[in-house]
Parts: structure tokens; sequence; C-alpha cells
């Protein structure tokens, strides 16, 4: 096995359990923020747990982004996570609860984002191995955020986009059955991708900002 091949493991590998770690600390959010609203079910089930693997889905939180990552066959990366799943018992709360609850998952990658980005100015890593590991999670993390924002189910921007009353329940059980397809074929538009990687953009500067500002 020659050093390209080997490097090349190496950092798939790397891209592997950095993606591993941001979808299961991005269910956590899910479940962590259900627990403090009062829904049982996510601790019920155990899912207010920091273990990655606890959330991982076998095929699309490791099978279709190892072959993605390693074997590279031209289409768009794309991965997900075991749905966390709420109760939402009390009425009176229910829109709320679901926002907050659904806002948390992209809000863990954003303080993922952040970690990485003062990770680096505080060790003051500029270049080498471990300032490109930091500069490659935060822009993973960066662009779990603006994947979920997408309002297509079962991504969370489609929950957000049904509490706001942008559309009703019964267009959101339509879009849900052909959610995956769609998206599945977004991913791989070139105008889509170029406008995804404008949001990622707007998440990613800030953060590399803080970053140079402490070094």
């Amino acid at each position: 096995m020659d050093s390209s091949t080997v490097e090349h493991l190496r950092q798939g590998l790397l891209s592997l359990i950095l993606l591993i770690v941001s979808i299961g600390l991005h269910e956590f959010g899910h479940a962590w923020v259900a627990d403090l609203r009062g829904d049982p079910l996510p601790r019920l089930q155990g899912r207010v747990s920091l273990n990655p693997f606890v959330h991982a889905d076998p095929l699309g939180t490791i099978a279709i982004p190892a072959i993605m990552i390693f074997l590279s066959p031209g289409v768009g990366l794309i991965g997900w996570g075991k749905p966390v799943q709420v109760a939402l018992m009390n009425p009176r709360t229910r829109r709320v609860d679901d926002l907050l609850i659904t806002l948390a998952g992209p809000g863990m990658n954003l303080v993922l984002c952040l970690a990485f980005a003062l990770a680096g100015g505080l060790g003051g890593y500029t270049q080498g191995p471990v300032a490109d590991f930091l500069e490659e999670g935060l822009v993973l993390n960066a662009s779990l955020i603006a994947f979920n924002l997408i309002p297509v189910p079962p991504l969370d921007g489609s929950r957000v986009a049904l509490r706001l009353g942008l559309f009703s329940e019964a267009a959101f059980t339509t879009m849900a059955r052909w959610g995956f397809i769609v998206l599945l074929v977004l991913v791989n538009l070139a105008p889509f991708r170029m406008f995804l990687g404008q949001v990622v953009k707007l998440i990613v500067l800030p953060c590399f900002g803080l970053w140079k500002a402490l070094l």
C-alpha cells in the first residue's frame, strides 16, 4: 500500500469520525432540550447521551457516508442520524417545545463550530495536521447547519417551517413522502450546492474571524 493510499485512508477515517461525532451531538441536542422541556420520551429511549453511537443510524451515519468518503462515487456527501422521538404531550406549549427541540440540533452544530474556532485560536494553530482537522470540523458542522435548515422533510428546517405556519400539516405529510428523493436531487444540483455553499460561508467566516482574533 503506497503512501498516498495510506494518507487517503487516514483522512477518510478522520472525516468519518468527525461526521459520526457531529451527527451524534446534533441528535443529542434534540434529546437534551426535549428532556429540559419535560418530554420523557428521549430519556426513556436512552437518547439523552453524549455517546454518538447511541444516535447513529447504521446506514445513514456510517455505511453511506463511508462509501461516499472512501470510494468518491461522484455524488454529494449525505448522512443522517437516528431521529429523536418526542411526545410533545403539553398542548399549550407544543408549538414552542417543537421549535426549541428542533432548533437545538443545528444549535449544537453551531456550538461545535465555535468550539473548533476557539481550539484553533487558543491553541495557536495556523497550519499543520491539527489546524486542518479543526478547520474540517468547523466547515463540516457549518455544512450540517445549512443542510439541516433546508425546509424539506425530514430535515429540521421543515419542522421549523411547519411550526411557523409556512405550510400546513397536510402539505408537510405530502412532502414527507418524497423528501428523501427531493434532497438527493437537490444536493447534486450545482446551483443549489452553490447556494448552500454561500450559506456555509456566512457561518464559517465569523468563526474563522474569531479563530484569527484569538491567535
